[in-house]
């Protein structure tokens, strides 16, 4: 049986506040997941975060006390901690007295989100989403599909779908896909079950829409090897969602800001037929020459835009 760990990265709306959507899944054997949690909760152990969750958006952003703090990278992590905060509590007592209740609210998420990590240099974060994704470029039994939408180019009226919809289709065919090739190379069928993080807007959506899939299938295949509909959990407590956070993230990154570091080492376990990528697919112009594009495209004959690249 396989686990497929599922996480967005970037609006769905359009426009939105970005300019593509990714649906990531991260595929692993059950018999590896447990092998998988340890090498994390060991990256975690290694700085300070145990019991904390990897969100790599909010992980890799500056954070301005930081600057203001005199050699904070020779500081111990308590230390660092302690004057960080201390500039926190400050900088929203001051927002308060000015009124600005929108900012306030706005800084005050962005303090809650982030307090996690605020012992770490922005070096040390850095260094920190790296090891992570080190570590599943080298899990040659992981598997990643994801459907990446440059929202640009995508026309709901023509696909009679929304964004959201049409990339969780795609990522269930891809992996119910990979389930059938493995149970042919293993002379027995295969399953798996979608673990989906838990976000309400879309929890009913998808599970309804793998309700149908089940009854009539998707646009491209059965589904014989994906089991129930997707278990939505919480993903502070599941580290596997967590690097399927990563995974997303690294994705869209790489495709609006051409961000490589990452990238290329989550890339390596995009699902792969005769070195061909068929897990991973980027949803854009015919002519975009991007690393997915690329690997893709090979086996693809003449399309009109906004199909497959």
């Amino acid at each position: 049986m396989y686990l497929c760990y599922i996480d967005e990265s970037g609006t769905s709306d359009i426009p939105g506040n970005t300019s593509h959507f990714i649906l990531a899944g991260l595929s692993i054997p059950i018999w590896h997941w447990k092998d998988c949690d340890r090498e994390i909760e060991g990256i975690k152990r290694r700085y300070d975060l145990v019991g904390s969750e990897i969100h790599v958006g909010w992980i890799l952003r500056p954070y301005s006390e930081q600057h203001k703090i005199s050699d904070f990278e020779s500081l111990e992590y308590k230390q660092r901690r302690t004057q960080v905060e201390s500039f926190r509590k400050s900088e929203l007592l001051r927002l308060q007295k000015t009124g600005k209740r929108k900012q306030y609210q706005q800084v005050k998420k962005n303090f809650r989100q982030t307090s996690s990590y605020i012992h770490l240099s922005l070096k040390e974060r850095q260094n920190l989403a790296l090891d992570i994704a080190r570590f599943i470029s080298g899990w040659g039994f992981a598997r990643l599909f994801a459907e990446c939408v440059d929202k640009i180019y995508f026309d709901p009226a023509r696909t009679s779908q929304t964004i959201d919809e049409q990339s969780f289709e795609q990522l269930v065919s891809r992996f119910e896909h990979y389930l059938q090739i493995m149970g042919n190379i293993y002379s027995k069928q295969q399953y798996g079950l979608l673990v989906h993080d838990n976000n309400q807007t879309i929890a009913k959506k998808h599970t309804d829409l793998m309700r149908e899939f089940h009854h009539k299938g998707t646009f491209w295949t059965e589904i014989k090897g994906i089991i129930e509909t997707p278990l939505f959990v919480d993903s502070q407590l599941t580290c596997m969602v967590q690097i399927a956070d990563l995974c997303a993230y690294a994705l869209r990154r790489y495709l609006e800001n051409r961000e490589t570091e990452l990238f290329d080492l989550i890339f390596q376990r995009a699902d792969r037929k005769d070195d061909i990528v068929v897990g991973v697919r980027h949803y854009t112009a015919p002519s975009c020459a991007c690393k997915i594009c690329l690997s893709h495209r090979k086996i693809v004959v003449p399309i009109s835009p906004a199909t497959h690249s």
